[in-house]
């Protein structure tokens, strides 16, 4: 996808989550990945076309709402799992009007660092 939700998952920009939220598909997604699941698990399991999944995948992405996970496949190649990298989302406003979105993650342990780490590094290749 795009952006690495790796770098920029702290500071989501507001627009894009506001459009992620109100996307019913992308809703219907976020529901599902709980825990991983990869793009051909997620056109089942939410009843959506494979070219819709992969559009609305790259919002949520672009909202830091879902992360990427990236495994070897023992059969060659490799499988992308996605899933949601939230576990609330809080909009509000402050004193002058200005709205903003904080983001709150479960931690990560450190195999799941070391995952995200191995997964740019696949992107760069």
């Amino acid at each position: 996808m795009g952006d690495n939700p790796v770098l920029s998952e702290d500071t989501p920009a507001l627009q894009d989550v506001l459009d992620a939220l109100d996307d019913p598909e992308c809703r219907a997604i976020l529901g599902k990945t709980v825990e991983p699941m990869t793009a051909n698990e997620l056109i089942e399991a939410c009843d959506i076309p494979k070219s819709t999944v992969y559009r609305k995948l790259e919002l949520l992405s672009s909202a830091s709402l879902v992360r990427e996970r990236d495994s070897i496949n023992p059969g060659g190649g490799r499988v992308t799992h996605y899933e949601r990298s939230f576990d609330d989302v809080t909009i509000s406003m402050d004193e002058t009007g200005e709205f903003s979105v904080s983001v709150d993650r479960p931690p990560q342990s450190a195999d799941e660092r070391l995952a995200d780490i191995w997964s740019m590094m696949g992107d760069e290749v």
